[in-house]
């Protein structure tokens, strides 16, 4: 028998690889019914329908296309219905979770408040949203039950002391975090308002960047307090030895169901420069961002790609038209000091005063009240964090007792507990249409309960409490994450519960076998641990989180923070 040769294996032609959408390589034609909606009408152009037709016809006269998409461009997001439980919360139609008021998020860029804006938002809040107010992790103030009938009115009080809500959310440059110190702090490298006021007034608003894949965070600040580890861009302050202050450039930041920590471009921008730069970055994210999946339509996933070199060629090519300097990477800061908080003196010889809110949650009322005794220690400045606190800036010290106990007297600690100061949540399913749990009140009863029972606890302990996946409250880069999701309890009941993360933390911290803060010697900032299996019901949390500190007190060893230790403990004592 002749044997028959085998047949080679064909060879395949090259894959076409699937197009991402990009502009910058034609993809134009819009991939999924979010980029149509974009297409079909810029979301700034809403507003004029708003004003002449939604806020006479009510509710029921509004545009879906309008409602769940471009409504956002101008800071409007529908509430959840109440009654509709966490398991519906992916299963049921929007127009069925929609309830027939919004939230209304308010932009402050750089968390920076006269006595007047803060003044109007209380008035809002009192007179249009049933006394609502949360200070927000994006250095924000959200209202909530807002009518669409009152909007214009609304925008009317705002607008006339020169706040906005334009670009508050959508696929926009979202608030422009700043330090809260800007301006005032002596260990300040550099001021960064500059760059922010001329950032927006060039480009918030602007068609040029009203359309863009997904959200685009922005953070500037001459001090590491904005979390610049987690933007789509930031600008961080460094001392370059030839060209004296100015800023280091990060890009591709972001959480959600896929953390990345931003890249150093290795680029030093001068304050002067800063917003061209950062026009050029936001560029190409609008150009070479994805735009096939919502889920991949962030500049992180390109900066992952491409990486940092290529990055940087590109936006020097093809945006800038020029070469960037290199520079310095920033000195190491630490973890727990970026909320400000407590009395502070000022590089003028006044005096800062930070307070914290329970779990960012104020009202209108106070508000109000924060504004008359802000004006009655002499101060016309309050200011907005990125870890849900306020300041009130420029206070004389022998004012300053006064204002401390007249603050604490309305529950605004100036002096709190590790628990009250470093406790922080999201929205939650109180009002949030992607939230699977409550937020807010669990996280307020978790603190009264730890201050009970550790009450001498006094070891730096971040915790982050979010109501579904997309870490609006940074679970993934807290000491103690905690991820919304239904659980089983003893009983094999579905109840509300949390996924839990360990060991989060942004900014370095000096490693245990180490004595100096070289930068060899230190830790970058790290997602958290999860432990395998480990959740948590809402109901058993307080347990849960006492016993978890009680460990750490037990085992730890002189100077070792928590992120250190939840990295060496075993999972049994993690549990």
């Amino acid at each position: 028998m002749t044997a028959t040769p085998s047949t080679p294996a064909r060879a395949g032609r090259p894959r076409q690889q699937r197009g991402e959408g990009q502009w910058a390589k034609g993809y134009f034609t819009p991939l999924n019914a979010n980029e149509q909606t974009k297409k079909d009408d810029d979301g700034l152009n809403v507003r004029a329908r708003i004003e002449n037709i939604y806020a006479y016809r009510g509710f029921d006269a509004i545009d879906g296309g309008d409602l769940r998409g471009r409504f956002r461009w101008w800071g409007l997001y529908t509430q959840r219905r109440p009654g509709i439980d966490g398991g519906k919360t992916g299963i049921l139609e929007p127009e069925d979770l929609d309830d027939k008021y919004f939230m209304l998020r308010v932009r402050i860029d750089g968390g920076r408040l006269s006595l007047a804006q803060l003044r109007a938002i209380a008035e809002v809040s009192e007179k249009y949203a049933r006394g609502t107010a949360d200070v927000t992790d994006r250095q924000n103030i959200q209202l909530h039950w807002v009518r669409i009938e009152d909007v214009p009115s609304i925008w009317k009080t705002l607008e006339g002391v020169g706040l906005s809500t334009a670009e508050a959310c959508g696929d926009v440059p979202r608030v422009i975090l700043g330090s809260p110190v800007a301006g005032i702090s002596a260990a300040e490298v550099i001021d960064g308002t500059p760059a922010i006021e001329e950032i927006s007034r060039r480009y918030i608003g602007n068609p040029e960047f009203s359309n863009l894949p997904r959200k685009f965070k922005t953070a500037i600040s001459g001090l590491q307090d904005v979390v610049h580890e987690i933007n789509d861009i930031s600008f961080v302050g460094v001392v370059h030895p030839e060209l004296g202050p100015g800023f280091d450039l990060w890009v591709g930041g972001g959480l959600s169901t896929n953390p990345h920590f931003a890249k150093r471009l290795n680029a030093f921008v001068p304050l002067e420069e800063v917003p061209e730069v950062w026009a050029g970055v936001c560029s190409i994210f609008r150009d070479y961002g994805y735009r096939r999946l919502r889920s991949r339509a962030r500049l992180k996933f390109l900066v992952a790609d491409w990486g940092a070199a290529k990055f940087r060629e590109v936006l020097e090519t093809e945006y800038l038209k020029r070469p960037l300097t290199d520079g310095p990477a920033p000195e190491p800061a630490p973890t727990y000091e970026r909320d400000h908080i407590g009395v502070h003196v000022q590089k003028d010889g006044n005096h800062y005063v930070g307070f914290a809110p329970r779990v960012g949650r104020v009202d209108g009322a106070t508000l109000a009240k924060i504004a008359d005794l802000a004006e009655a220690a002499g101060s016309d400045r309050v200011r907005t964090t990125t870890e849900q606190k306020l300041l009130i800036l420029d206070v004389a010290e022998e004012r300053v007792e006064e204002l401390v106990s007249a603050l604490e007297a309305l529950d605004l600690q100036v002096r709190p507990s590790v628990f009250r100061r470093s406790t922080m949540a999201c929205t939650g399913i109180e009002f949030c249409k992607l939230a699977i749990v409550e937020t807010k009140k669990s996280a307020s009863n978790l603190i009264d309960e730890l201050e009970r029972r550790l009450p001498g606890f006094d070891q730096p302990l971040t915790i982050n409490v979010n109501g579904c996946p997309n870490s609006c409250a940074r679970i993934q880069v807290a000491d103690i994450g905690l991820k919304g999701q239904l659980v089983l309890d003893e009983n094999g009941e579905q109840v509300e519960g949390y996924q839990v993360h360990l060991g989060g933390h942004l900014g370095a911290q000096v490693k245990k076998e180490a004595e100096s803060t070289d930068p060899a010697d230190v830790e970058d900032g790290a997602f958290g641990r999860k432990v395998r299996g480990l959740k948590v019901t809402a109901a058993a949390l307080p347990d849960y989180v006492e016993r978890l500190a009680r460990r750490f007190q037990e085992q730890r060893t002189e100077d070792e923070t928590f992120a250190q230790w939840t990295a060496r403990a075993s999972e049994a004592d993690l549990s």
